[in-house]
């Protein structure tokens, strides 16, 4: 099995993340014909690197707005399942945090998580094509998230 020479480290573009492919005649293997985000998952995991900090969030105790559990995040948005503390007390909810909205509360035990941006400072890749910047505003109307009761808490009480 060949394997690329490359590590994650040095990988500076796209183009690093395109793979030799497969002798003819042979079948490819995952890293033969893996490309972009998983190729660089499998590069990272042959270094004993998990690219995505795919490890479980904390479950031995309930985060609290003063000492929330945190949550890392490259996106605006991230979804963390809560299934109460000790783990499985509780069928899995999943939460939506946002830049915008970092911290919530899980309805069914009060776990508090709290979304921690460790991406770019503007995502390059937010997929907006520009169209808050007045290219093309008259043809897209802007998404407004519907209300729900946790948008009618006083702020002193939702984040401190």
């Amino acid at each position: 099995m060949a394997h690329s020479g490359l590590r994650s480290t040095e990988i500076r573009t796209d183009s690093d993340l395109l793979p030799p492919g497969a002798a003819p005649g042979t079948v490819p293997t995952d890293l033969d014909q893996a490309t972009g985000l998983e190729r660089l998952e499998i590069l990272g995991k042959m270094q004993g690197i998990d690219i995505f900090d795919m490890k479980p969030l904390d479950a031995s105790r309930l985060g609290t707005l003063d000492d929330p559990i945190m949550v890392r995040a490259f996106g605006k948005e991230q979804y963390a399942g809560c299934s109460g503390s000790p783990a499985d007390s509780h069928v899995t909810l999943w939460l939506t945090l946002s830049r915008d909205r970092p911290v919530e509360r899980c309805p069914e035990c009060g776990n508090v998580l709290k979304m921690e941006y460790v991406g770019p400072p503007d995502d390059p890749h937010g997929h907006d094509h520009g169209h808050e910047h007045g290219h093309g505003d008259e043809h897209h109307e802007t998404y407004e998230e519907p209300k729900t009761f946790a948008d009618y808490i006083k702020p002193e009480y939702r984040y401190r």
